[in-house]
C-alpha cells in the first residue's frame, strides 16, 4: 500500500500541472472503488478551477472553487499526469481532462482506492476529522509521543501505526524508524523512555523526509506521477531483509509476523 511519502511525492508530481487549470471534461469508466464514485462527480467537477493541491494524512485533498476531491491511493493505486490524448490502460478507472490539454488519470488495479466531493470544509470529513496530527507536523514531537505512550501495553510498532496517535507511519516506516531509534518493535509502549520518545519521533521524521526526498518505496504497485518507482527501498536497513547481514552490526536480520503484518528488526542492535 503506497504510505505517507509515496502519497506525498504524488501530491507534489500532479500539483504543478493542476493548479489554476479549468476542467473541462471528466471520464469514469467503473464507479466500483473501495466505496462507489458519486453520480454526481462529473457535474460537480465540470468547469472547475483547480485551487489547491493538499495532502491530510494518505489522502489527497484537491481543492476547487466550489469544493473539494478527496482521493485516496488505496493498495494499488497512482494517480499520474497524461496527455489527454493517451489512450487509457486496463484499471485506468476515471479521468480528469484540462484546459491544458493533459490529464489527471487514476489507476487501481485493486480497485481498493477511493474518490469522495465534499462542498464544505474538507478536514471536516467524516474520513478526515478524526484523524490523529501528521508526523511531519511540529505538534508531533517527543512530549506528545511521551503522553501518547504512557500506561499503554501495546507494541510500540502497533502504536505508531495506529492512526488516532499519529497518521501516515505505515508497515515500512514504522519497522525503519524503529530501527533508527534503537527500539525492539515488541517492546510495550509504556516502557518508552523520554529519551526513546525523542529519538524515536526524530526517526519517525528523519526516516518520512528521506523517503520523500527520492520519491518513496517501491515495493510492487507503486509509481509517482510520472510512471517512476521509487527508490527508497535501495536503503531499507530492516524491511523485507530477513536473513541479511545488518547494515551496522552484521548480526541476521529478523522477521515475525506482528498483528498480522511483517516486522523486521535486528536483535542487536534494537532493545
Amino acid at each position: 500500500m503506497p504510505e505517507l511519502p509515496e502519497v506525498e511525492t504524488t501530491r507534489r508530481g500532479i500539483a504543478p500541472a493542476l493548479l489554476g487549470q479549468r476542467v473541462v471534461g471528466v471520464i469514469i469508466r467503473d464507479r466500483r472503488l473501495r466505496w462507489p464514485i458519486p453520480p454526481t462527480l462529473e457535474a460537480e467537477l465540470e468547469d472547475r478551477t483547480v485551487r489547491n493541491v493538499e495532502r491530510r494524512a494518505k489522502y489527497i485533498l484537491i481543492g476547487f472553487d466550489t469544493g473539494t476531491l478527496i482521493v485516496h491511493l488505496g493498495m494499488s493505486g497512482s494517480l499520474r499526469i497524461v496527455d489527454t490524448g493517451v489512450t487509457p490502460r486496463l484499471h485506468d478507472h476515471w479521468d480528469i481532462h484540462l484546459t491544458s490539454g493533459k490529464t489527471l488519470r487514476f489507476h487501481d488495479p485493486r480497485r481498493f482506492g477511493s474518490a469522495h466531493w465534499t462542498a464544505t470544509e474538507p478536514l471536516e470529513h467524516p474520513l478526515l476529522k478524526d484523524l490523529a496530527p501528521e508526523p511531519l507536523g511540529a505538534t508531533f514531537d517527543a512530549a506528545y509521543l511521551w503522553r501518547a505512550t504512557r500506561k499503554r501495553e501495546v507494541a510500540i510498532k502497533h502504536l505508531i501505526m495506529n492512526a488516532a496517535r499519529v497518521v501516515g507511519v505505515g508497515n515500512i516506516y514504522a519497522s525503519e524508524a524503529l530501527f533508527r531509534a534503537r527500539i525492539a518493535p515488541r517492546r510495550a509502549a509504556r516502557r518508552i523512555t523520554r529519551a526513546q520518545a525523542a529519538a524515536l519521533t526524530a526517526a519517525i521524521k528523519n526516516v518520512l523526509e528521506e523517503a520523500i526526498a527520492i520519491g518513496g518505496t517501491t515495493l510492487r504497485d507503486y509509481v509517482n506521477a510520472d510512471g517512476i518507482p521509487g527508490y527508497f527501498r535501495q536503503k531499507l536497513y530492516v524491511y523485507e531483509r530477513d536473513g541479511q547481514p545488518c547494515r551496522l552490526c552484521t548480526t541476521p536480520i529478523k522477521h515475525f509476523v506482528q498483528g498480522g503484518r511483517s516486522t523486521y528488526w535486528c536483535p542487536v542492535c534494537q532493545r
